[in-house]
């Protein structure tokens, strides 16, 4: 039964009223600042669109223009044919007028030149029409990653606004009137009806607090996943009497304060669990509360029949009495009866590592050593650190019981030089080069059939439709992106020159808008950077100015993965959005506000992250990647996003459109082996 609000009376009610009207100005304002945002990313996509468009009409244009310069190359040369057969015949007749043919032939010249001169101005006016093109893309990258930035923004603000709602302040006035049951003295009468008055005061502010939630009608249909809670802050019976048929009314004003699992919050407002990672261990999908009524000096439990059996727990906060002769006493009355025994059941969990993360039915409980309540039934285990083999098991759990996982180190592969077929699934070293100073490692990625594009509908345009896709052969794929260190040594043995350093520099964010520094090359990508790190700040011609150097050092053919290549080999058998899942999670990859100690700093060190199912690191964040494009296409794709884009476009079918002179401290590659 929904009740009305009741008033909150005292002045520290008025302080949180005004803490909860700022939270949602925050939340509001970031959703204005979304939706013009929002405006100015699909204006810029009709703005595009619309170039696009004149391109289109330009490039025909430029094709009609070429066709007719054939023709009018033949009618130059036949007009020149036919003004000298003229001179031919003028030495015998000299009467003979060749003006027409002179004409022509001019006419033919001019027309020629004309078309010429037409075809230039057309190249020229393609050109600024593709700078036109490739700076409204960039923006449009800008724009969308400022737009997915502000969804985080707005995801962890309405996180703290709910977590502000439940822990509101205030003090109400409760009336309740008991039947005095005739074995009982008029003192414990007196106990037992001002604490049922305290069980229906908590119960009526948990029963306001849900009804003032901003979010009431999202959250509501959870109430029994929320773990609220009420604190009795202070309490005094204002007055009480005993009426002459044997009934107890007391009216009592109780002051509160709410209370809630905060690591529940995301699961209240369907938000990934990372943005309550600060507030402790999120709540497991099939949580369910317990039932019965249970006193004890620190805490009181209960369930009142005439409200829907909705559970209250409530903690005593101070000393204050609740009847004049009760000062110092806890009170104590008789338990309830039980209208549910629970159905939880202890578990505990320990690992023979530290640093570990613990996932009861995929839904992250922090590290052992962990002990936690879950309903009796089936539930699934996983326990995973980096470079050991996952702990996994499947348990029926009907009592108390402890769970000593023991986790394997994964050996690190052995490096040999590369003599396997490439069907042979092996981890190998690149054949040595130049100062053997490093070697890229490859796996080989096998033969199959995959679904290609936003299979979950979460993603851009550019990404729809899906479509399977089939890999006929297999291939061998670098398993890390090229390092600062692999790149040094080809530019040590050529002496190249990338076009960072060429002209204009690099482009790195600056308040969300990519910005050109002429100083900002590989060498110095504008944070620090060691060996390790991914090669950034290259062109698509750079990076394929490297594939050539290591096809020749190496004997055998590398060059970028095409878009197809790039997506089956990160997906690895896999339709989520992640290789680990549909959610990014925390401290899984490096990308903006993923949660990593590089996340919106830095690049991190290549493989600072577990590996996909083929064996590939950083598929996920840490830098873009180039893609080969096809013949005649001006633009190319990079993929897997970058430490400072938003999760969401670091998907595994995100794709960027870039012009193949673009170069930023966020773009790096890796290659593909030939057969």
């Amino acid at each position: 039964m929904r009740i009305a609000p009741l008033s909150l009376l005292i002045s520290v009610s008025l302080l949180a009223t005004s803490a909860f009207a700022q939270d949602t100005a925050t939340v509001t304002g970031i959703e204005s600042e979304i939706s013009k945002k929002q405006a100015e990313y699909d204006n810029s996509t009709l703005i595009l669109e619309k170039h696009l468009k004149e391109e289109s009409q330009l490039q025909k244009q430029l094709e009609l223009l070429r066709a007719r310069s054939t023709e009018l190359d033949k009618e130059k040369n036949q007009a020149l044919d036919a003004m000298n057969e003229m001179y031919r015949r003028l030495i015998d007749d000299p009467t003979l007028d060749i003006s027409n043919a002179q004409s022509r032939y001019q006419k033919a010249v001019v027309d020629h030149k004309q078309n010429k001169d037409d075809i230039s101005m057309q190249l020229a006016a393609i050109a600024s029409h593709r700078k036109d093109i490739e700076q409204i893309r960039v923006s449009k990258h800008t724009q969308l990653n400022t737009l997915e930035s502000l969804k985080e923004q707005l995801a962890t603000a309405r996180v703290e606004r709910l977590r502000n709602e439940f822990t509101r302040e205030g003090t109400l006035e409760v009336n309740h009137t008991i039947n005095c049951k005739r074995t009982e003295t008029l003192a414990a009468c007196e106990q037992r009806g001002q604490q049922m008055g305290l069980q229906k005061a908590t119960k009526r502010f948990v029963d306001q607090i849900f009804a003032n939630l901003t979010e009431e009608r999202l959250v509501e249909p959870k109430r029994n996943l929320a773990g609220a809670q009420v604190k009795i802050l202070s309490s005094h019976v204002v007055n009480s009497a005993f009426s002459g048929q044997g009934n107890y009314n007391v009216n009592l004003s109780v002051t509160m304060r709410g209370d809630v699992n905060s690591s529940r919050l995301c699961s209240l407002l369907n938000l990934d669990n990372r943005f309550c990672a600060d507030y402790g261990t999120p709540l497991a999908g099939n949580f369910q509360p317990s039932y019965g009524t249970t006193y004890s000096d620190s805490q009181l439990t209960f369930s009142d029949s005439q409200d829907n059996g909705q559970v209250v727990s409530v903690s005593r906060m101070s000393e204050q009495p609740v009847s004049d002769y009760s000062v110092k006493k806890p009170i104590k009355v008789e338990p309830l009866p039980d209208l549910k025994k629970s159905k939880m059941v202890e578990l505990t969990l320990r690992s023979n590592v530290y640093d570990d993360e613990v996932f009861i039915d995929g839904v992250s409980y922090g590290a052992t050593r962990l002990t936690t309540s879950l309903p009796k039934g089936f539930h699934d285990i996983e326990i995973r650190k980096r470079g050991y083999k996952s702990y996994k098991a499947r348990i029926d759990l009907r009592k108390a019981q402890t769970i000593n996982a023991n986790l394997v180190k994964v050996p690190e592969p052995v490096v040999a030089e590369v003599t396997a077929a490439p069907e042979q699934p092996v981890t190998a070293p690149v054949a040595s080069i130049v100062n053997k100073t490093s070697s890229a490692s490859i796996v080989v990625i096998p033969a199959g059939k995959f679904k290609m594009g936003d299979i979950n509908g979460n993603g851009l345009a550019n990404e729809r439709p899906v479509v399977e896709k089939t890999i006929a052969n297999s291939f061998a794929m670098q398993s890390k992106e090229v390092s600062v260190g692999e790149y040094e040594q080809f530019v040590a043995n050529t002496g190249y020159k990338t076009e960072a350093e060429k002209d204009r520099g690099c482009a790195y964010y600056l308040n969300g808008e990519p910005v050109w520094e002429a100083t900002l090359n590989w060498r110095n990508p504008g944070f620090d950077q060691e060996s390790d790190f991914p090669a950034v700040c290259l062109t698509y011609n750079d990076a394929k100015a490297y594939a050539d150097w290591l096809s020749g050092q190496t004997g055998q053919l590398f060059r970028l993965p095409n878009e197809v290549e790039w997506e089956y080999a990160a997906r690895a058998g896999k339709e989520t959005e992640y290789p680990w899942g549909n959610e990014i999670g925390k401290n899984l990859a490096n990308c903006g506000w993923c949660g990593s100690e590089w996340s919106n700093k830095s690049a991190a060190p290549t493989g600072s992250f577990s590996p996909n199912a083929f064996g590939l690191y950083d598929t996920v964040g840490n830098v873009w990647e180039w893609t080969n494009k096809k013949s005649g296409q001006s633009d190319v794709a990079v993929r897997g996003g970058a430490w400072n884009f938003a999760p969401s476009l670091a998907r595994v079918s995100t794709r960027l459109i870039l012009a193949p002179d673009f170069r930023a401290n966020y773009i790096g590659f890796r290659l593909v082996r030939e057969r």
